[in-house]
């Protein structure tokens, strides 16, 4: 998958009630390791990827690309929200559209930061690239995903087996540009 593109990137950082969601930065790489070798966070995305691997393989700047955005809570980074077109790789329905993914450090979650960050980041994408339908897969077995995909107005397109688990695909109506 790639970013999202053509759109102006980096935007400026956009500011909710309580995060700051922003370009990735050099300071962000333990994070980035931290979010990425978590059991908890990858329990429904194949499992955590070892320190060792991710320390040698990830960039001086990991994220860097238009979409991806760090969640900052008071100076903190505690999550990923990211928004990238889905390849041929992805279900035929998908193909070609954006595609939301989020991941948080465990310590943040059950607060609401997750849907107040893809709250902000579906707006932000509205404005830059409107008309677009944004779509959303996760493992139907995962509760709080699905919670999270329903109250940000997703709706089923279909259910399907990968990764050996059943997946649910769902999709957001595209924004109406306002005249």
């Amino acid at each position: 998958m790639t970013g999202i593109g053509p759109v102006d990137w980096p935007p400026a950082p956009i500011r909710t009630e309580r995060l700051v969601l922003r370009a990735s930065e050099a300071r962000d790489r333990s994070t980035f390791v931290e979010l990425l070798a978590s059991p908890e966070a990858h329990a429904y995305l194949g499992g955590p990827r070892s320190r060792d691997e991710l320390e040698r393989e990830l960039p001086e700047v990991p994220g860097q690309w238009p979409g991806s955005f760090v969640v900052d809570l008071d100076g903190a980074v505690i999550g990923r929200v990211l928004l990238r077109r889905a390849t041929e790789h992805r279900r035929p329905a998908a193909v070609g559209k954006a595609d939301l993914g989020y991941l948080f450090l465990p310590h943040a979650w059950g607060f609401g930061y997750a849907t107040e960050a893809c709250v902000a980041v579906l707006d932000w994408f509205d404005r830059v690239l409107p008309g677009e339908p944004v779509m959303l897969t996760t493992q139907s077995a995962n509760v709080k995903s699905m919670r999270l995909a329903a109250k940000l107005g997703f709706t089923e397109v279909e259910r399907f087996h990968a990764w050996d688990a059943e997946q649910w695909l769902g999709a957001r109506p595209p924004s109406t540009p306002s005249a």
